[in-house]
């Protein structure tokens, strides 16, 4: 992770969502959703499949306009005046079969004004560059689906723009194009590019996110720093003693749980220290003592519930078997 709560408060916005709200036949698919995307951040839109994911990132885009609400794209009221900055991965991909690898990278970076001669040339850089070269001239229909994801990719960012959507993009990679893809992300943000993608796997956006949205029945009950997600779940103390009684054990917080020879307690309000001075001067024999903070998941459980989170789950678990 390469920003922070701070940097992100002063740097500008690449999107910027209030009250967005899109219907189907009356069935309301997102239900006021409100985002802010800092420029340069990797943003993480997290929930499970049907949550509204797929429908809050193509009214970011202009793909189709929200029933309510306004959204501001790289400082645009109008996504389409500044489409040839965007890159967009759909989640449903698809390239022309007899397409040469190298012409389907110019062709995606054409749709988005990109002259063909020069995307011709960067296709093929592209390729040699990510290991790709001998793909160069192969039909789509000749590479393996792995390979054709990857080219697809690389036609998403050909015309090298300053915003990258990216929807459920590790859905269907094997954990080496998975590691790949990660590395592409980071690097972009690196160079300044904003990368926004949604996912239903907790462990991307844990590892990858500056920030993130919690998405669960079209509503998003959090945005923000992965940091803050995460302290809304009190920090877990271990704590591993010789002696079993004694009067340092009145400093231990209420609802302390004893297994063995181990306490598991929520972390003080008041910090570890007190509660340290009051374990040795009542000599309790301090074999071990950690602190774990909450990770994403027991926040994701906390902050959108129990259903949602099994649902992510499910999901997982679905893609697996594909």
């Amino acid at each position: 992770m390469h920003g922070n709560a701070g940097e992100a408060a002063v740097r500008p916005l690449a999107i910027e969502a209030r009250g967005l709200v899109k219907r189907f036949e009356g069935f309301t698919a997102v239900d006021g959703v409100d985002l802010t995307v800092p420029e340069g951040a990797i943003y993480g839109i997290l929930g499970p499949n049907g949550a509204g994911k797929t429908t809050t990132l193509r009214m970011l885009l202009g793909i189709i306009d929200p029933d309510e609400g306004t959204r501001r794209i790289l400082g645009h009221d109008r996504p389409h005046e500044v489409a040839h900055t965007i890159g967009y991965l759909p989640e449903e991909r698809g390239l022309y079969p007899s397409m040469k690898a190298y012409e389907a990278i110019a062709f995606l970076g054409a749709l988005r004004g990109l002259p063909l001669a020069e995307g011709r040339k960067r296709g093929k850089e592209l390729l040699e560059a990510h290991g790709l070269g001998y793909a160069i001239d192969r039909q789509i229909r000749q590479l393996s689906k792995g390979m054709a994801q990857q080219v697809q990719l690389l036609g998403t960012l050909v015309h090298q723009p300053r915003l990258v959507v990216f929807d459920e993009p590790f859905s269907g990679l094997d954990a080496i194009n998975q590691g790949k893809l990660e590395k592409m992300m980071r690097d972009l943000a690196e160079q300044g590019t904003t990368v926004i993608f949604s996912t239903h796997v907790i462990a991307h956006a844990e590892r990858l996110c500056d920030e993130v949205a919690i998405i669960a029945g079209g509503k998003v009950p959090f945005a923000g720093p992965v940091d803050l997600a995460r302290d809304r779940i009190r920090p877990q103390v271990r704590l591993e003693t010789r002696a079993q009684d004694g009067n340092w054990r009145r400093a231990l917080p209420a609802g302390a749980r004893h297994e063995g020879s181990f306490w598991y307690f929520n972390l003080p309000e008041t910090g570890i220290e007190p509660l340290l001075r009051a374990l040795i001067e009542g000599e309790a024999g301090i074999l071990s003592l950690s602190i774990e903070r909450a990770g994403l998941h027991d926040a994701f459980v906390a902050i959108a519930g129990e259903a949602a989170a099994r649902a992510l789950e499910a999901d997982k678990e679905e893609e697996q078997r594909r």
